[in-house]
């Protein structure tokens, strides 16, 4: 009987370069580590690979003079109302940078008491005390005066302290204004990029029904500059900051690379192996309440193996109902059969309930952000075992 179910393991692979064959890389240092580790590969095992390499060897970056030349060619007008960007240096900063390279002035619209994703922006228990409410229009002025001397209590920055001072280095102009609604920017202008990530579509269909020319972050570098990079469907949304004076954007040949990976993985193993390129995890902090999605997908490209949804049943709720009087080998049993007779879809059956109802490459997605991390591992590959395995498979 097998003790072991699902098995995480980061690949340590050499540092990528632009231009590195990703695909020869990925499969050398998984052939490295089962060498090393003494795995074997199996059917349904799924490899990873962290966009920010997939970018990287693709060279899909783009300057700040980019940014501000796609913008000013956008905006003619080079004063435009921009709204809910996420607070974030290094997923924003330099899009805010080029923007303003770009402007003469920049009306900047943001939620509160936090962005998109969790970032927050003043205390929250200071506007519980205040005059305001989260259906106040608040500018920059009346922030200044009662939410001003906040600070991030991880960073310790100020963002809009941050923001105004990175722009007006660009010489150019900032109004800030805060509110939740984001027809509050039609009272300033109606020239308006739209910076919000997962309700970009939404914002923008509202915008232009009252009238205004509206562009959101994806329609930024959708195609290039000169020799620029360029992401046909994501556009600046997804990148990372490279330089103070480069992004990285997010990856664009992820189908080619998966698809490849997988068919010489399958040469070489024998084995049906799938494969995907994977992004911010989609998790959320609680502690800092940050949600852990400031790209665009959890995973941009990945094998047709991968499409759908988990069809589990709840083993506590199967053991506390339909099997309660049994116990032991004989309740483990009856488990194991109920699994292997299951629905081939169990949608809205009471024996699903309490599982996870997330697309499956958003679930790995995430189990792969958590082992890779951000920092300084140096597995931007993982590779998984045993995933789609129940408790039936002996």
């Amino acid at each position: 009987m097998r003790c072991v179910g699902t098995v995480v393991r980061g690949i340590r692979t050499p540092i990528v370069k632009e231009n590195d064959d990703l695909a020869t890389i990925v499969i050398d240092s998984l052939m490295q580590g089962k060498e090393s580790e003494g795995f074997e590969f199996q059917d349904k095992d799924v490899v990873a690979i962290t966009e920010a390499v997939v970018a990287i060897s693709e060279g899909n970056y783009v300057t700040v003079d980019d940014v501000a030349q796609d913008v000013q060619n956008k905006f003619p007008s080079k004063n435009i109302g921009l709204i809910n960007p996420i607070l974030s240096r290094n997923r924003f900063s330099i899009i805010l940078k080029g923007i303003a390279r770009g402007m003469d002035k920049i009306t900047l619209l943001t939620s509160f008491p936090a962005d998109e994703v969790g970032n927050g922006i003043l205390d929250e228990q200071v506007l519980d005390e205040s005059e305001y409410n989260l259906g106040s229009v608040i500018t920059e002025e009346e922030y200044n005066e009662t939410f001003g001397s906040w600070k991030h209590p991880f960073t310790g920055i100020n963002m809009i302290d941050f923001y105004r001072e990175l722009i007006e280095a660009e010489d150019c102009e900032v109004e800030f204004v805060f509110s939740n609604d984001i027809k509050t920017i039609l009272d300033y202008n109606k020239d308006i990029l739209a910076c919000d990530i997962h309700t970009r579509e939404k914002t923008i269909k509202i915008l232009k029904a009252e009238g205004a020319t509206v562009y959101g972050l994806h329609h930024v570098l959708a195609e290039p500059i000169g020799d620029s990079g360029f992401n046909p469907d994501y556009g600046v949304l997804g990148s990372n900051k490279a330089t103070e004076e480069k992004l990285k954007l997010f990856p664009k040949t992820g189908d080619t690379l998966v698809n490849e990976v997988q068919k010489r993985l399958i040469d070489l193993t024998g084995k049906q192996i799938e494969v995907m390129v994977y992004g911010d995890g989609a998790f959320k902090d609680p502690v800092g309440k940050i949600w852990e999605l400031a790209d665009p997908v959890v995973s941009p490209a990945h094998t047709s193996g991968l499409v759908g949804y988990p069809n589990e049943i709840k083993l506590k709720y199967v053991s506390d109902n339909k099997f309660a009087d049994l116990k032991g080998d004989e309740l483990k049993e009856a488990i194991k059969k109920e699994i292997k007779e299951k629905d081939a879809d169990l949608t809205g059956q009471m024996i699903t309930e309490g599982t996870t109802p997330r697309v499956l490459t958003d679930l790995i997605g995430s189990l792969c952000d958590l082992t890779s991390g951000s920092g300084d591992k140096g597995t931007p590959v993982v590779f998984i075992q045993g995933y789609f395995d129940n408790l039936a498979n002996d």
